[in-house]
């Protein structure tokens, strides 16, 4: 196996994120947001995070822990890209005479109404484009072939139409500069994560040997839940005409397939052979309209995220007004760094 498709990790999974003009870093036992400021500056900011099954030992279940995972990373995702917007300082600007009304009728706890509508409205235009589009079109063709024999075809092509949404969708954001850098940030993501998983030191220039496809990415879990939504909604959803039952059963059936995809996904991305390569080829390029290829820049961000999350804060940084740690040399951030001296430096120059 080339070094580019290396999966098999001596150390622990280590999960990402891009965001605004940065990264996230999702370690075992933190969290750590790192975004790089127009003046050049990286910031960043670390939590501590207990993984739901530490909570719960139910929640680390095979197919419930999927279930978990995915309810859980789309409020962290939600919530981390309002972190890395707040981290670039950008919106300090005067809040208008609706948000002021608007903090002092809901308080403090604004911040999270507006999230928790976020997450919802995020929810609803996810059913409607992938669950209420695709199921019009199942109706269509049940009126056509109304022949029980045919639900299989059905299915199959309710389920190219979610997958041909997806890709149209993605393409369509890609159009969008700044979501055109996240995917660069999300290249970044990946080739950080290799470099630790390859025991190598993280620098830009290791990083950057690695592919930007990784078998663990979101966007391939995306295309195996709309594959395995094919075979759940044939074996044992609804197959009659009334469209709001079709609707509801594949609604229902959703935390199956998401429990069922994370294991797929867990097993292909810790396994090797012919098979496996072949199985996770569709995802893996699937992600060339999600990544793009970093520069030296924004591997630096992803490093000190990664550095971050694994070791903690680095000592004697100055700080922001609002807390965030200031990162000018990403080498601070590697627990073994030693400064160069006068001397040294003056010889490299």
């Amino acid at each position: 196996m080339s070094k580019n498709e290396t999966t098999a990790c001596r150390r622990p999974d280590i999960g990402g994120q891009a965001v605004m003009e940065g990264v996230m870093m999702k370690a075992p036992d933190a969290i750590a947001i790192s975004v790089r400021r127009p003046n050049g500056d990286i910031v960043t900011k670390r939590s501590t995070y207990v993984s739901p099954d530490q909570k719960h030992k139910w929640m680390g279940w095979p197919i419930v822990r999927g279930v978990v995972n995915f309810v859980s990373m789309l409020s962290m995702g939600m919530s981390t890209l309002q972190d890395s917007t707040d981290m670039l300082g950008l919106l300090d600007e005067e809040p208008t005479r609706f948000e002021k009304w608007l903090a002092k009728k809901l308080g403090k706890g604004i911040d999270k109404i507006v999230m928790g509508t976020a997450i919802v409205l995020a929810v609803l235009l996810s059913v409607g484009l992938f669950f209420v589009i695709p199921e019009l079109v199942a109706r269509g063709l049940k009126a056509l072939m109304p022949d029980p024999a045919m639900n299989w075809l059905i299915n199959l092509l309710s389920g190219i139409v979610r997958i041909c949404i997806l890709v149209a969708y993605i393409l369509f954001c890609s159009t969008v500069p700044d979501v055109r850098r996240t995917f660069e940030y999300h290249g970044a993501e990946h080739k950080t994560v290799y470099c630790n998983e390859n025991d190598l030191p993280l620098t830009p220039e290791n990083a950057q040997q690695f592919t930007t496809l990784h078998p663990r990415c979101g966007t391939s879990f995306l295309l195996i839940v709309f594959v395995i939504s094919i075979v759940l909604f044939t074996l044992v959803g609804y197959q009659g005409t009334n469209y709001f039952l079709r609707l509801g059963s594949r609604l229902l059936l959703l935390p199956f397939v998401a429990g069922i995809s994370y294991e797929v996904l867990k097993g292909l991305a810790h396994s090797s052979g012919k098979l496996v390569n072949i199985l996770r080829w569709p995802g893996m390029q699937m992600q060339r309209l999600t990544t793009k290829e970093p520069t030296k820049e924004l591997l630096e961000v992803a490093i000190v995220s990664m550095n971050v999350a694994l070791y903690g804060l680095p000592e004697g940084c100055p700080k922001t007004s609002e807390g965030y740690t200031i990162i000018r040399d990403y080498r601070v951030t590697d627990p073994n760094y030693v400064p160069e001296t006068v001397e040294e430096t003056a010889e490299n120059e």
